[in-house]
C-alpha cells in the first residue's frame, strides 16, 4: 500500500477544505479592500496651496487666504482683532468729537455753547477754575485723538499681517521638514595627523558635534 502512495503522486494530494474557501471569499465581499481616492493604487493627492492666489485672495477679502488654506482655526483670531480695533476707533473718535467740541465751547465768549457742561457731573460748578478746565479738556482731546490714530494703525496692521500670514503659511506647505532632529557628540581629530614614520605632523584630539535637522 505505501508503494502504491509512493508511485502516485496525485494520491498525495490533500483534500480542499471548500466551506473554509466559501467563508473566504465571503469575507472579501463584505469587506473590500479600499483604493486611495486617485483610484490607481497610488498616494491620495495632497492639497498644495498657491503662495500668489493666497496672497491675492487675502488682499481682496481679508480672511480668504486662510480659507482658501484650509485653516479655518485662524478665522476667530482674525476677525476678532478687526472687530476689537473698529470698536476702539469709534468709541475713541466719538469722545474725541465729544471733547473738542466742550473744548470749543469753553474757549468761545457765547455763553449759549455750553455743551461742555455734559462732560461735568449735574449742577458742577467751575466759575473761577475756567482756565483749568480748558487744559484738561485740552488733554482729554488730544488724548482720544491719539488713541483713535492708533486704533487706525491696528487696524491696517491686522489686515496686512492676514496677508503675510496667509502667504507664508502657503509657501511653508511645500518646506520639507525632517523628523530626524537630533545632535551628536563624538570624538574627533583636528588638524593634520602625522603621517606613517613621520613625526611633523600636527594633530589634535577634541570633541565633535553635528547637527541634523
Amino acid at each position: 500500500m505505501a508503494a502504491e502512495l509512493a508511485s502516485d503522486p496525485d494520491s498525495m494530494v490533500m483534500p480542499v477544505d471548500t466551506a473554509k474557501l466559501q467563508h473566504t471569499a465571503d469575507s472579501l465581499k463584505a469587506h473590500p479592500a479600499t483604493l486611495p481616492a486617485n483610484g490607481k493604487g497610488g498616494k491620495p493627492k495632497v492639497f498644495v496651496p498657491n503662495p500668489t492666489k493666497a496672497l491675492w485672495l487675502s488682499l481682496v477679502c481679508p480672511g480668504a487666504g486662510q480659507i482658501y488654506n484650509r485653516k479655518y482655526w485662524k478665522l476667530p483670531f482674525i476677525y476678532g482683532g478687526f472687530l476689537g480695533c473698529a470698536y476702539a476707533l469709534m468709541w475713541n473718535q466719538m469722545m474725541y468729537r465729544d471733547y473738542s467740541q466742550a473744548y470749543l465751547d469753553i474757549m468761545d465768549d457765547n455763553p449759549n455753547t455750553n455743551s461742555y457742561l455734559d462732560m461735568l457731573p449735574p449742577r458742577y460748578d467751575i466759575t473761577g477754575r475756567e482756565d483749568q478746565f480748558k487744559n484738561i479738556f485740552k488733554r482729554k482731546k488730544n488724548f482720544y485723538r491719539r488713541y483713535r490714530d492708533l486704533s487706525a494703525f491696528c487696524f491696517v496692521g491686522v489686515y496686512l499681517l492676514s496677508v503675510v500670514d496667509a502667504y507664508v503659511d502657503a509657501q511653508l506647505s511645500v518646506f520639507d521638514i525632517s523628523p530626524d532632529l537630533s545632535m551628536r557628540v563624538e570624538p574627533a581629530v583636528i588638524g593634520q595627523p602625522a603621517l606613517l614614520g613621520s613625526s611633523s605632523g600636527r594633530s589634535a584630539y577634541g570633541v565633535g558635534c553635528s547637527l541634523t535637522f
